[in-house]
């Protein structure tokens, strides 16, 4: 198991964390100031004041802010369209957007409403929204893609700021080779889509373009990812890292300028410990670490899931020595 980075909390924080219960993902806000945690079963956010410090690199949890809502459920997806609004996707609802309080997290509660719900319409209505991404786009607009679970495709929202985030648009965006789609991300230079299919146990890549559609076909895929959930590119977009719910690792998958065609890890660093991986194995597909993101700073990597409500480790140490010498053949 890789060292963990023992980050700084008082005792309120971490009494704050025990008491989140079952989590799902985690992200860290543009200004990298907030890191917010979905409370899946509570049905409750968790934000954390933070520091990251890139030497070490080291961490600290200053305070935090509880949030709820009648407009939030099983809060699974979470992403930010800017450093106080936060959209939410609910698995058991719709997809939510939020502004955070403006006072800092002091420790305190808020009852907070929606400045917006998002439903889709038609063959794009929502149905188990869970992961899902956002997309700044031309002109006010932000699409929001959005990992529909348990009808295994992912859909385009757009919505547009200045109109209070109405939607303007709705579209089946992917569907082909995902099986319960769990996570989602999209890589820095505006190239590629990646999605974790649980069912599939892997990942699947698309490349971004205007012909996406439910019929394309996946351009590359990371294999031996057990069951997927929280995935990431680093900052550099020459690796992705991919947390296996199934297990106790994180894996590593390297590029080589790019991601077509099949792909094993370069590397499996293992991230929970042994007694509390155990603790949640209720069944092959759990007891691993689900949420996982990558700070703004490209120097810390964070976890969760309900037996470590939250775990950070050093981006250097996760990678190791991968290469990317070990891409497969094109598909």
């Amino acid at each position: 198991m890789i060292a963990r980075i023992d980050f700084k909390a008082s005792e309120a924080v971490r009494a704050a964390l025990s008491a989140i219960g079952r989590t799902e993902d985690l992200r860290f806000s543009p200004d990298n100031r907030l890191l917010v945690i979905a409370g899946y079963a509570r049905k409750r956010l968790l934000v954390l004041r933070v520091d990251i410090e890139a030497g070490g690199p080291s961490v600290a949890v200053r305070d935090f802010m509880e949030l709820t809502s009648g407009d939030m459920g099983e809060i699974h997806g979470l992403d930010f369209i800017d450093d106080r609004t936060l959209v939410v996707g609910n698995r058991d609802g719709h997809v939510v957007i939020f502004a955070l309080p403006a006072e800092e997290p002091t420790g305190q509660s808020h009852e907070i409403s929606a400045i917006r719900r998002v439903k889709g319409k038609g063959l794009c209505r929502l149905n188990s929204p869970g992961s899902l991404a956002v997309k700044a786009e031309p002109h006010g607009r932000v699409s929001l893609l959005v990992c529909n679970n348990y009808t295994h495709m992912v859909t385009r929202h757009v919505v547009n700021r200045w109109l209070g985030y109405r939607t303007t648009s709705n579209r089946r965006l992917l569907a082909r080779g995902l099986d319960i789609p769990d996570g989602i991300t999209l890589s820095h230079d505006g190239r590629w889509i990646a999605i974790s299919s649980h069912g599939t146990q892997d990942v699947k890549l698309y490349r971004i373009s205007p012909s996406l559609g439910p019929e394309t076909e996946p351009a590359g895929v990371l294999t031996d990812a057990g069951y997927p959930h929280g995935v990431r590119f680093t900052a550099d977009d020459r690796h992705i890292l991919v947390a296996d719910a199934g297990s106790r690792v994180v894996n590593v998958y390297a590029g080589d300028g790019g991601w077509s065609g099949r792909r094993a890890p370069v590397r499996s660093p293992e991230v929970i410990d042994e007694e509390a991986f155990l603790r949640g194995r209720a069944n092959v597909e759990e007891g691993g670490p689900k949420g996982l993101d990558i700070d703004r700073s490209n120097n810390v990597v964070a976890i969760t899931c309900e037996e470590q409500t939250l775990a950070f480790f050093s981006l250097a140490s996760m990678i190791g020595s991968a290469s990317a010498s070990s891409s497969w053949p094109s598909l």
